[in-house]
């Protein structure tokens, strides 16, 4: 009995020791375990001190565990100092900050990844809908106000027989929402309250027209088109909150408006904006950037602008490849915009690609300097073999590289056949090639078969050499095999705001886009 007091009071005191900062658990790896078994259902973010993210995220983080704790939710949230603990921090694949796992029932393994928004409302309505029934049931008008009134969001379905079929494809529906809340109800005076006389679903919202009717033959892939294109206002900022909405949608193509907020036509042209947006609900993300916001420069400088620059429209699609569009006009009207919207759903819009002035010097020094417009008359000249450095001039391992580059250019410069290359793809875009990290090294062989190989090899002079010597083979694998290259996934971690590794750069050597 005694040792059986002893044990307890030992994994009492074991648990009391899990420190709390602003009602979330700090956790390391030697408490990790006793808090997964003391709160089964864990929201856990793995942070660096230093991360700009992670810093914005901390209070809204805090508040959400705030919330849950004051209504004495069984879910709580916690922290892991990942630069601290790293061996906790690399069994979970953490590779850049935050990333936020939900450990759920206990379970250690295979933790679901945290999808929706990085304000407290997104965190509590994501974690409830994990944890909770699909669908709440609201048996009167007082739940139906509190679930409108506590949500941005909030999907009502009315229905007189909740067994019918239409209340089951509503159920389904709710299943697969994530970030969003569903109820049901069949109470008469919650459809006199909102004014419904029939059967429906009602999607009610705290922005543009308030509230949103469902319309047609009730399916769970037509409710899910409905909400998908009523539950984000017709024009979203981009901010560091929103971003996770904007790139985890299944929307993926997305018109941006880059306007600083100051200007003094600033209403009207948001206004032209929206008018816009109106059409194409559902099918394109209408995105307001104010282009005075410090931390949006990288976005201008994506896409090939500088502040003075503005307004400007741009239009990109982030599927398999990220494609960007311009407008013909620089007028910013809602007859333009829509103009411009329709000919890309038709598809009959070409790629913008960008593109500086050719160097007068570009070709005088060992190491040849590449611009969009002289790129193809160079790497895909049939009697050169050509090796490119992809770069952007901010990125950590391309200045590492860049010494050993000019080397190499330097051994070569006198060369008939091989050219040894760089371009600023920050500034240049090509068809041939679509660069989603930094630096991207690709070899043209002579001949006009238009080849691309990948170098895949040690980033060494010596590497560089054998690679050149044994035309293109020791090192190098056909374009498309190159495992270390990100995809336009891992460019939505960093936009959605994911700070990188602790050196600012991506462990596989390559800076993200």
């Amino acid at each position: 009995m005694l040792k059986f007091l002893l044990v307890c009071t030992l994994a009492v005191a074991s648990r009391a020791e899990i420190a709390e900062e602003e009602d979330v658990l700090v956790l390391k790896k030697s408490n990790f375990d006793e808090a997964l078994g003391a709160h089964p259902n864990l929201l856990v973010e793995f942070y660096a001190p230093w991360c700009g993210h992670c810093k914005a995220l901390a209070p809204e983080y805090a508040k959400a565990a705030g919330m849950l704790k004051a209504e004495g939710s069984e879910v709580r949230l916690g922290k892991v100092d990942a630069t601290e603990e790293t061996e906790l921090a690399q069994e979970y694949g953490v590779r850049g900050y935050p990333t936020i796992k939900f450990f759920k029932g206990g379970e250690k393994e295979s933790p679901k990844e945290y999808s929706a928004g990085r304000q407290a409302d997104d965190i509590v309505a994501w974690l409830k809908k994990r944890t909770g029934p699909a669908v709440a049931t609201l048996a009167g008008v007082t739940e139906a106000e509190s679930l409108i009134a506590d949500n941005e969001v909030a999907v009502i379905g009315f229905f007189k027989d909740t067994d019918s079929a239409d209340a089951k494809a509503f159920e389904k529906a709710a299943e697969a929402t994530d970030d969003i809340p569903f109820a049901i109800t069949s109470d008469d005076a919650v459809y006199s309250k909102f004014e419904v006389s029939k059967d429906s679903v009602v999607l009610f919202k705290k922005f543009d027209e308030g509230r949103n009717t469902f319309d047609g033959e009730l399916t769970k892939e037509k409710l899910l088109a409905f909400v998908k294109a009523n539950q984000l206002p017709l024009v979203i900022e981009f901010t560091e909150q929103t971003a996770p909405k904007i790139f985890g949608g299944d929307i993926k193509s997305h018109i941006l408006m880059f306007l600083p907020k100051a200007a003094s036509d600033f209403q009207d042209k948001m206004d032209q904006f929206k008018k816009a947006a109106e059409g194409f609900k559902g099918r394109i993300l209408f995105i307001f950037i104010d282009s005075d916001v410090d931390d949006n420069q990288r976005i201008l400088e994506f896409f090939g602008l500088k502040k003075e620059e503005c307004p400007a429209i741009r239009l990109i699609t982030l599927e398999d490849e990220m494609t960007k569009y311009k407008p013909e006009s620089d007028a910013i009207t809602a007859e333009s915009i829509t103009t411009f919207c329709t000919l890309f759903t038709e598809g009959k819009l070409k790629p913008h690609l960008m593109s500086q002035d050719i160097p007068k010097d570009w070709e005088k020094h060992p190491v040849k300097v590449l611009v969009g417009k002289n790129f193809e008359e160079v790497a895909f000249d049939s009697s050169k073999n050509v090796f490119v450095e992809f770069y952007a001039p901010w990125c950590g391992h391309c200045k590492q590289l860049a010494p050993i580059w000019e080397k190499l250019g330097e051994k070569y410069k006198d060369s008939a056949d091989i050219i040894v290359a760089k371009m600023d793809s920050t500034a240049n875009e090509i068809e041939a090639v679509k660069v989603h990290s930094f630096p991207t090294l690709k070899f043209f062989p002579a001949g006009d078969e238009r080849k691309v190989i990948d170098y895949n090899g040690e980033r060494t002079l010596e590497g560089f050499t054998k690679f050149l010597e044994s035309g293109g083979k020791d090192g190098g694998a056909p374009a498309g095999d190159d495992e270390d290259e990100l995809d336009t996934e891992d460019l939505d971690d960093v936009d959605e705001g994911q700070d990188e590794d602790s050196d600012g750069e991506d462990d596989d050597g390559h800076d993200e886009l």
